[in-house]
């Protein structure tokens, strides 16, 4: 007998993420019993084109920040429009939310009410029917484990270092499984502490778990990373590679982009772009996110014209997980992969839909987490389910960080034989 899978009731709590700031946890309880929850993540470096959290502006409250009138919506406007609906009606619900708010950037209701309702209903979906999410979304194919690209070293707005550039990130590419991707870079970011404390730096972290020292500048970093990945005794480029999301925005200027931080000054865009191409020469980089501002498009696309066959051009606060730029950046062959946030376009199913688009452009995505986090696993299911081939989901380091990656552990291990696992970037041929 069919489970019944209609929505009886909905509840939204305000919480906190893992900077402390407020967001949502929705809870999803159909007509059969069931109940499921979802945590909504927040980011620090965001897209201008994201859709739009909703914000209390109370200042008497979290400095503006709480979340009470996002809950507010779950429970009254939104709980009205969706009690009785099918959850196991993934699109249908989206639907209904993405026209109940009716604005173009979700600013109404909020995209982090939308969000947490429409991961809290597949999820709720999935426990009725007795599937794991990632099959209840994706099916049974959705067997290929994504390739974890850990951020190691913080910089830009995720801590307070001497780098300019966001986030360095190690990829386990020699890897033949999740447990042996994870094992390597856990002993390669265990060794990457022990250098920096043989150095007297500090081995804080920063949002996201990497460690945020301060050194000369951004290929220190670099080598930082080669020299550990050497002392944990694997070998860089063949074992261990190296993706970048500068997130350019950041530093971008009037006329160019300045890198102040690193004391690498003012570079114009052609500069920028050279200083790119000399790191991939010397270093086992294999993508690179966000290498210029989300308005630069032209530097976009000289990038992917000059570099994208030999290493991944990622958009991120470019495309913002938004079919239209998404299918902009395909026209104008300004990228060769997206990154895909589930909160930047607000509901599960348009984020499937931006998949798909970029599957049929032949372009690769990368599924990822926010700054701001909770202990919530869904993306880890999400990728799996979508076939992404690629995550990233921080350090191997803080719990919330930590629930994606040990959750893709339990999703391999649940699959046994039929686990698949591949290195993404193999396509790129390259040797270091």
């Amino acid at each position: 007998m069919r489970p019944d899978t209609k929505i009886r009731a909905l509840e939204a709590l305000e919480i906190l993420d893992s900077r402390g700031r407020p967001t949502l946890e929705v809870r999803v309880t159909l007509e059969g019993g069931v109940s499921a929850t979802a945590g909504v993540p927040s980011g620090a470096s965001t897209g201008v084109n994201e859709a739009v959290e909703r914000r209390d502006n109370d200042p008497a409250r979290y400095g503006g920040k709480g979340v009470l009138m996002a809950a507010g919506a779950v429970r009254g406007e939104i709980a009205g429009a969706l009690r009785g609906w099918d959850a196991a009606d993934q699109q249908g619900v989206d639907r209904t939310l993405v026209e109940l708010d009716g604005s173009p950037n979700k600013s109404r209701l909020g995209a982090n009410a939308l969000l947490g309702v429409s991961m809290a209903a597949a999820r709720a979906a999935a426990r009725a029917t007795g599937r794991p999410l990632y099959a209840h979304l994706g099916g049974e194919a959705a067997t290929l484990l994504p390739m974890p690209c850990l951020n190691v070293l913080n910089g830009g707005q995720h801590a307070d270092s001497s780098l300019d550039v966001q986030e360095f990130m190690l990829v386990p590419v020699g890897a033949s499984s999740v447990a042996k991707a994870m094992r390597v870079a856990a002993e390669t970011y265990a060794a990457i502490r022990e250098n920096l404390h043989e150095r007297g730096l500090a081995t804080a972290v920063g949002d996201e778990g990497g460690f945020a020292p301060n050194l000369p500048d951004n290929e220190a970093a670099l080598a930082l990373i080669v020299e550990a990945t050497e002392r944990a005794g694997y070998r860089p480029g063949a074992d261990v590679a190296i993706a970048l999301d500068p997130a350019a925005s950041s530093f971008a200027a009037t006329d160019g982009y300045n890198l102040a931080r690193s004391r690498t000054g003012m570079l114009n865009r052609a500069q920028l772009l050279e200083l790119y191409g000399r790191w991939v020469e010397r270093w086992p980089i294999v993508s690179i996110e966000d290498g210029f501002g989300e308005e630069d498009w032209t530097g976009f696309v000289a990038q992917t014209a000059a570099q994208g066959e030999r290493i991944q051009v990622v958009g991120d606060d470019l495309l913002v997980t938004n079919p239209r730029f998404i299918a902009k950046a395909i026209d104008e062959r300004a990228c060769t992969a997206a990154l895909i946030k589930l909160n930047q376009i607000g509901t599960v199913s348009e984020t499937v839909e931006a998949i798909t688009l970029c599957r049929k452009a032949g372009w690769a995505t990368m599924v990822s987490h926010r700054s701001g986090e909770t202990t919530d696993t869904f993306i880890a299911d999400f990728a799996v389910a979508m076939g992404s081939g690629q995550i990233k989901a921080g350090a191997p380091c803080r719990g919330e960080r930590l629930a994606k990656y040990n959750r893709l552990l339990a999703i391999e291990a649940e699959l046994g034989a039929r686990a698949r696992f591949e290195n993404p970037f193999a396509r790129y041929g390259r040797s270091w």
